[in-house]
């Protein structure tokens, strides 16, 4: 699908507006769905966790778990895709009932005009939120970009980064200090499966904790549960998984979350179809028991 690609210019993005106001408007009757489905909380995919897929079998699978959102990114729809690209993109989404709602996870720094192409590119998709990995510089640049486009900046932290000892952001203590005093729309997308990973260097960490420490700033989580003995996502509490999901969704009650919940499997890339069904249903059934405290809608 994605050749001869060039970067999209303002006025193709300005254009595309109209015809996204279309697609968003043609997609409410999933969105309500899927709050149906999940008590109340946006579940989607994350679509790395079928990298070793095509785009369309990519949306196709996500559709065929039982979700209706999605948290694209580039390995699926590169930063450089043209409009008519995107186009195609939102199109194949809603032939199977599938919301863009996420892009990331994003690098940013302080060069403006580059961050800049990346929330017009994420402005055409029609996200609401970019998971990101910002330098320390990028902050002031994304201040504006966030004031602007009305697209969250949501930090992810990695755990272990390569060998290396932690990554930058490899709490919520240490991205709050960060953004503390910059825009309000600049927080985090947890991830709980790094969190875990964590105690690889002895630092054993509560997800549901880390949650009511970014309070509102929440505006995304990665869902995945890991063991640290095989080194392996696995199942939600199964295989030697410690994530309490129960206490996670109580603790997103508890800071009032208004953001999308992403189910990330990195294990079994080449079919993790199975297994990614299972933790859908197990969300499901534990949302039932904690369904969303409020009734704002997104």
């Amino acid at each position: 699908m994605f050749n001869n690609q060039r970067l999209l210019s303002r006025r193709d993005m300005l254009r595309n507006a109209a015809g996204l106001a279309v697609l968003g408007s043609m997609t409410t009757g999933s969105r309500l769905f899927a709050a149906d489905d999940f008590s109340g909380y946006t579940v989607g995919i994350q679509s790395y966790t079928f990298r070793n897929f095509k785009l369309e079998q990519a949306v196709k699978k996500i559709a065929e778990v039982g979700v209706h959102y999605a948290e694209l990114y580039n390995g699926h729809v590169p930063l450089k895709s043209t409009p008519e690209q995107i186009k195609s993109v939102l199109s194949l989404c809603k032939d199977n009932g599938v919301t863009p709602i996420a892009f990331g996870v994003e690098g940013f720094g302080k060069n403006h005009d580059e961050n800049k192409k990346k929330f017009e590119f994420g402005a055409a998709l029609g996200i609401k939120h970019m998971s990101a990995d910002p330098q320390p510089d990028a902050f002031d640049s994304l201040d504006k970009l966030v004031a602007e486009y009305k697209i969250s900046i949501a930090i992810h932290p990695h755990g272990p980064s390569g060998g290396k000892g932690r990554h930058r952001w490899w709490n919520a203590e240490t991205i709050l200090e960060a953004v503390k005093d910059h825009h309000e729309l600049i927080g985090t997308c947890l991830d709980t499966g790094h969190l875990i990973r964590m105690a690889q260097l002895g630092e054993k960490i509560d997800p549901a904790q880390q949650i009511k420490v970014m309070g509102k700033r929440n505006f995304g989580l990665h869902l995945k549960d890991h063991n640290n003995e095989k080194h392996t996502d696995v199942i939600y509490g199964k295989d030697g998984g410690v994530l309490d999901v129960t206490s996670v969704l109580k603790a997103l009650n508890d800071v009032n979350f208004a953001g999308y919940i992403s189910i990330e499997y990195e294990a079994k890339p080449a079919e993790p179809t199975a297994d990614v069904k299972e933790q859908v249903e197990i969300i499901k059934d534990l949302a039932k028991k904690t369904p969303r405290a409020t009734s704002d809608k997104k």
